[in-house]
């Protein structure tokens, strides 16, 4: 038994409606390869993990639905193709590269100090007969209460090393909406879609990105009974000075070798560890399950609202908005899911009511003959 030492590693598994850990072993020489032995609900000081790692885990319901992305298109209405957007009622087609908590007074999240805004493209449906239906959004596993929306992650390192928390201006982007073929931020681990195999999370054993038997960095082929839950996982390398670049993603990275999972170390040209933000949607795929409905071929009939029907588009927009230093506090304080000492929150029926008009007017719901803004 020398060469096998029993680890409590923390992974944020679905398998219980709670955040749960696996008691593993691991060969010293197979660090990778973990037999899972068990799962039990735990706070951090019951699973002997290093006190300041922190885990926020939280919903944020949708603010809007509609074509604006104030980060590649700041100014643009309507913008190339519709996103759904969650956090502060400061989103508009531009947001000002200021102090974002500043300008929002609402955020559909439950932390209340988190004024930020997070937004990712949509899932459209395609009939037989070529008309589209948006796939309604449904709450996580252990979560209740948000209107569409996302959940959000910030996560320090698992190695119990420090993070520096995101500043005043800052704003990043996770993927390519134009990516049509394998590759990209796929590298990182960082874009994936979970089948579930039944109702309420069927499958959901293992840590996103992880199981090959329900994970796919493509939409997924088959139909999917318990619905489709897509994971996008951000830079966690910062420069140290730009809080934005002209690309998006150039100010950040991922590590230079290995995940963040893994403990990968940052390059030196960005040396800042940042927590690792992390958006989880699920979508409510059963209603769209009989083939007979789905195009002739059998091809699969799911489209993200940029067109893209591989899923290799999927990405992510992040605008900073934590009333001051809170977000700091937080993961510094050993934080685990949706409650911090450290941090005030609300109830959905009050982040519910936090709303921004809708400045496209246009329809995105119901059945349609296209998906506005994309060329057909």
């Amino acid at each position: 038994m020398d060469d096998v030492y029993s680890v409590s590693k923390l992974f944020i598994v679905q398998s219980l409606p709670f955040l749960s850990y696996c008691a593993c072993t691991i060969k010293k020489n197979e660090p990778n390869k973990m037999k899972f032995q068990s799962f039990a609900s735990i706070t951090l000081l019951a699973q002997g993990l290093d006190a300041a790692q922190t885990v926020l885990r939280f919903g944020c319901s949708q603010i809007v639905v509609e074509r604006l992305d104030p980060l590649v298109n700041p100014g643009l209405n309507p913008s190339p193709h519709i996103h759904q957007v969650t956090g502060g009622n400061a989103f508009n087609a531009e947001i000002p590269s200021s102090d974002v908590s500043q300008l929002a007074n609402c955020t559909t999240c439950s932390f209340s100090e988190d004024l930020s805004n997070y937004w990712t493209a949509n899932m459209y449906f395609k009939a037989r007969n070529g008309t589209y239906k948006r796939v309604p959004q449904i709450p996580n596993r252990g979560l209740t209460g948000e209107v569409g929306g996302m959940t959000v992650y910030y996560t320090s390192p698992y190695d119990g090393s420090k993070v520096t928390a995101f500043k005043p201006g800052f704003r990043m982007l996770a993927g390519n909406a134009d990516q049509r073929t394998t590759g990209g931020i796929t590298k990182w681990n960082a874009i994936c879609f979970r089948c579930y195999t039944a109702k309420n999370f069927g499958g959901d054993n293992g840590a996103p990105c992880s199981d090959s038997k329900v994970d796919s960095v493509s939409l997924p082929s088959k139909a999917c009974p318990g619905g489709i839950r897509t994971t996008i996982r951000f830079p966690t390398c910062w420069d140290g000075k730009n809080l934005d670049s002209p690309d998006h993603m150039t100010h950040v990275s991922y590590p230079s070798s290995k995940t963040f999972e893994d403990s990968g170390p940052c390059p030196s040209t960005h040396p800042v560890k940042l927590p690792q933000l992390m958006f989880e949607i699920v979508w409510d795929t059963s209603a769209f399950n009989d083939k007979g409905i789905w195009p002739a071929d059998g091809t699969q009939p799911f489209v993200l609202s940029m067109g893209d029907s591989t899923g290799y588009g999927q990405h992510g927009d992040y605008v900073f908005g934590w009333k001051g230093d809170q977000l700091q506090k937080a993961m510094d304080a050993g934080c685990f899911g949706a409650t911090c000492k450290p941090l005030a929150t609300q109830s959905f029926d009050i982040a519910n009511k936090c709303a921004v008009p809708d400045s496209v007017k246009e329809k995105v719901d119901g059945w349609i003959e296209k998906i506005p803004g994309m060329q057909m």
